[in-house]
């Protein structure tokens, strides 16, 4: 499943990069947290994987 390597921070607008790596074998699967972290405001970010709509 593909999950963005930055999103955009909430509280300050920044850019916030991944933390969390993804399985060599199997990728982000639905159910997996993936934490980013804000360049500028240093806030972390943890996103829950969802399934792919069909």
């Amino acid at each position: 499943m593909d999950v963005p390597e930055t999103i955009i921070c909430v509280d300050c607008g920044g850019l916030c990069r991944r933390i969390s790596y993804e399985e060599p074998d199997e990728g982000f699967q639905p159910g997996d947290v993936v934490a980013y972290r804000c360049r500028d405001c240093v806030d972390r970010w943890d996103i829950v994987v969802e399934d792919e709509p069909e």
